[in-house]
């Protein structure tokens, strides 16, 4: 396997199937020794848990990539041990694939547009932020760049440094949060006009050429849907869950529920589901009103066999938080928004940072 300066620089491989009986048989032996390795925080095996993709053998050579955190590199010897038991296997060759300095990277998508995935995206940054952890937030999504602004940031200046990998760039910082956004490479009020091979190589630079530093949790905001861009971005990062928002009306569910199969089909465990828009409180009773219907995440949840991590109600300061750059969670911790972000994001605290309590179920 070459030793390519950036682990993600060979992308879209396609997964050949097995050319003959005996590639075949090797190839789900191979499969299944690797499913014998758990990744102990998240208690499930690396397959089910996408890590090991571009699996191939070739004669009697194995070769494979791991796409890992900062802290699980100790699964790679693990991998050349288990399958050291092949008596035809003379080498395994396991290509790491990480974002450097990154401990865990989430995205959070939606299948559609409108349902408040980037205000999620800001706020569940910020409540994991005021828990105590590295926070990062990469604003992938092509078509509607809205990161920025959500967090005072504007038009601002991306800078770049120089390193021993090449050129990086700088993230800039809001709130205690490093932010890189797409954004931020285009002129103001400009459409992001770029297809096929430029979308791809712009992705890839941001998911590979940004100097994060030391972070607990990159959060990546996605475009809405299940197209190239999508399916780009999480074949080519080491995204160890998806977190899937979604407002109560059926038509909004009919599309998470494509997005989720998306996932699935590549690998990419489902963490939950977030339920925005959930309903309007009297401001007189306090009587809550669904007006865009109910039930609709928790059916999902029920259906698709994912957590309802949590439903967040309307509220007139999320829009205007928004707006001026100083995200509701932030301002007023202790409004029920605020406490609903905070809620989500001490159970990803508790699924990802303390082994020994119960983590979110993964499907």
């Amino acid at each position: 396997m070459p030793n390519h300066r950036s682990p993600f620089q060979s992308t879209h491989e396609p997964l050949a199937p097995p050319s003959d009986p005996i590639s075949e048989a090797r190839s789900q032996a191979v499969t299944d020794l690797l499913k014998t390795i758990v990744e102990p925080i998240l208690d499930n095996n690396i397959v089910s848990l996408g890590m090991v993709r571009n699996l191939r053998v070739v004669d009697d050579y194995v070769y494979l990539r791991l796409y890992v955190g900062k802290h699980q590199h100790a699964l790679k010897p693990q991998i050349e041990t288990v399958l050291s038991q092949l008596t035809w296997c003379k080498k395994v060759y396991v290509q790491i694939c990480t974002i450097s300095g990154v401990r865990t990277t989430l995205a959070i998508s939606s299948g559609k547009g409108g349902v408040g995935k980037s205000t999620t995206s800001v706020n569940l940054a910020i409540a994991l932020s005021l828990q105590g952890a590295k926070v990062g937030l990469l604003d992938a999504d092509v078509y509607g760049p809205n990161i920025p602004q959500m967090l005072g940031l504007g038009h601002s200046q991306v800078n770049t440094i120089e390193t021993e990998t090449g050129t990086r760039f700088l993230p800039l910082e809001a709130h205690g949060i490093k932010v890189m956004s797409v954004g931020l490479l285009a002129e103001p009020d400009h459409p992001l006009a770029w297809r096929g091979p430029v979308l791809h190589k712009i992705i890839t630079q941001f998911i590979q050429d940004v100097e994060w530093g030391d972070l607990d949790y990159l959060l990546i905001d996605l475009p809405p849907g299940t197209g190239d861009a999508q399916i780009t971005i999480v074949q080519e990062s080491p995204i160890c869950g998806v977190l899937l928002v979604t407002t109560p009306q059926q038509v909004a569910i009919a599309d998470v529920r494509r997005s989720i199969h998306m996932f699935r089909r590549v690998g990419i465990p489902v963490l939950g589901i977030i339920e925005n828009m959930s309903y309007l409180r009297c401001g007189h009773c306090g009587e809550p009103t669904p007006i865009f219907g109910r039930g609709g995440g928790q059916q999902l949840a029920e259906e698709l066999h994912a957590s309802l991590l949590g439903q967040i109600p309307i509220d007139a300061r999320i829009c205007a938080g928004g707006d001026s750059g100083q995200p509701l969670t932030m301002a007023d911790p202790n409004s029920r928004v605020g406490q609903v972000f905070l809620d989500i994001a001490s159970a990803l605290e508790r699924t990802f940072c303390t082994v020994q309590d119960k983590p979110l179920v993964l499907n």
